[in-house]
This record gives C-alpha cells, sequence and structure tokens, in this order.
C-alpha cells in the first residue's frame, strides 16, 4: 500500500521473520516487533504461540494498543516455563540490539568498557542462552553506525563466529535468523555467516545503509524492496492490531 508508514513495512518484515515457524512460543521485544508477531498469528502463521506478558498463553490476539479484548487463555506459562521452551528450541525471540556486528555478535549489557561503561543498559538478560539454544532475531529502530559495529563492546549474544569457536554442540543449536531495522532487512545466508543485506525499505537508498552501517555488509547485485503491507495487513494494523500507532512513535524515518 503507497500509504503505509516505515514503521508498517518494518511490522509485515517482523511478521515475514516468523513465517515458517509454526507450532512454536514466539516472544518479542519492542513495540512494532510485537505488532509484526500479531500480524504473522493473525494471517499465515495461526499456530504460533503468544502470551500475554505474565503468564497465559493466549487464544486470541491481545493488541498493542486501543481496547483490550476479553483474553482467552489456553495455558499457564510461567517465566520458569519459558526456559523448558528455550532449552528445547521450540521458541523464536526477537531482541533488541544496542550493538550488533557483522557476524550478529549483540550487546544490550553496556556501552563502553564493561568495567567502567560509558552507559548501564540491560545486562546480559537471557542472550546467551537464547542464542545457542533456538532461532533468534534483533530489531534497531534507529539503524546507524554506532548501533551496527564493527566489533561490539560487550558480547550479550553470541554470533556466528563465536558459535564456531564454541563448538558443534553449540552451533548446531545457533541460529541468528533476520536483523530488521528501520532501513531494511538483513540477513547471514552467506558462506562465512557475515551479515547480508536481503531487503531495503521503501523510501531507503542501499547508499544509506552502507553509510550508516560500521562494517562491510555483502550486498547482492539485485537487493529487493521490502514488502508493503497488502490491504487486508493495513486494515489489521490499523483497526485490531496497533488502531492508536504506537508502532509509529518507535521507528525512525
Amino acid at each position: 500500500m503507497s500509504d503505509a508508514t516505515r514503521a508498517e513495512v518494518c511490522a509485515v518484515a517482523v511478521a515475514e521473520a516468523f513465517r515458517g515457524d509454526g507450532e512454536i512460543l514466539v516472544s518479542c521485544f519492542g513495540t512494532t516487533p510485537a505488532v509484526g508477531a500479531r500480524l504473522a498469528r493473525m494471517t499465515f502463521e495461526p499456530d504460533i504461540l503468544m502470551t500475554d506478558g505474565v503468564c497465559s498463553l493466549l487464544g486470541n490476539v491481545d493488541p498493542v494498543s486501543g481496547d483490550k479484548p476479553e483474553a482467552v487463555v489456553e495455558g499457564w506459562t510461567p517465566f520458569r516455563f519459558i526456559f523448558d521452551h528455550l532449552w528445547n528450541g521450540r521458541r523464536h525471540v526477537m531482541m533488541f540490539a544496542s550493538q550488533i556486528d557483522r557476524y550478529g555478535n549483540q550487546n544490550f549489557a553496556c556501552i563502553g568498557d564493561h568495567a567502567a561503561p560509558k552507559a548501564q543498559l540491560l545486562g546480559m538478560r537471557g542472550a546467551p542462552g537464547n542464542t545457542i539454544s533456538h532461532k533468534t532475531s534483533y530489531w534497531v529502530s534507529n539503524h546507524g553506525p554506532n548501533v551496527f559495529v564493527d566489533k561490539v563492546d560487550v558480547v550479550s549474544g553470541v554470533g556466528y563466529d563465536r558459535a564456531r569457536e564454541l563448538g558443534p554442540q553449540t552451533s548446531r543449536f545457533h541460529n541468528i535468523h533476520r536483523v530488521i531495522s528501520n532501513l531494511g532487512v538483513f540477513d547471514f545466508e552467506t558462506e562465512d555467516n557475515r551479515m547480508r543485506l536481503r531487503s531495503i525499505h521503501p523510501g531507503v537508498t542501499v547508499d544509506e545503509i552502507v553509510e550508516k552501517t560500521g562494517f562491510e555488509l555483502v550486498i547482492p547485485d539485485d537487493v529487493p524492496e521490502s514488502a508493503s503491507p497488502t490491504s487486508e495487513q493495513l486494515d489489521l494494523i490499523r483497526n485490531a492490531i496497533d488502531p492508536k500507532g504506537f508502532a509509529n512513535k518507535e521507528v525512525r524515518v
């Protein structure tokens, strides 16, 4: 749709990241990933499992903004149960990345030297266990060279180079699936698992992405444009998932 916002394009890209996942638990951090996961659930991936953010598996889709319908609870999933899904690989998480490098090493622990950081962030959280146990993707709302860096200050999430160093007992479960930013979509489907530009969002150029990335990307000869929402997807986003447009406040244009 020509009138789609950048956030709505990003939400479609997020939804596509969950295509083919089937009946696994999906966890998202950030408004746009939450919109995209719900869009996938309501269209082509009806079997993915989502929680209410506390301890219940929902049979219906809980919107991220606007009036919330009565929850249809299908199961009880307190926090300790999440580790059962995690360790069995039955989960796809989309986390933030305060920094990310060419091999998918991610940092949201701190900026600067770990012993005396310039900024203290979230810490390691569950990133190490997530990245060596199940499919992991990342969301970046403001693509820039301070986020897409040559080397992360601290490794929270394990990238492909480090997973290889840890050996086959780790690398066989390791899967950094997608990186989605406000400028484009990226993957690691290259011979050496370096980050590749998969698509550019409408209105964005390859040169702009190169300028705002602090390392050399793998760039195919023909880079497609990211899909814009269909009429059905736009209707779901604007009327059922995010009627107050919270995602538009998150995404930098």
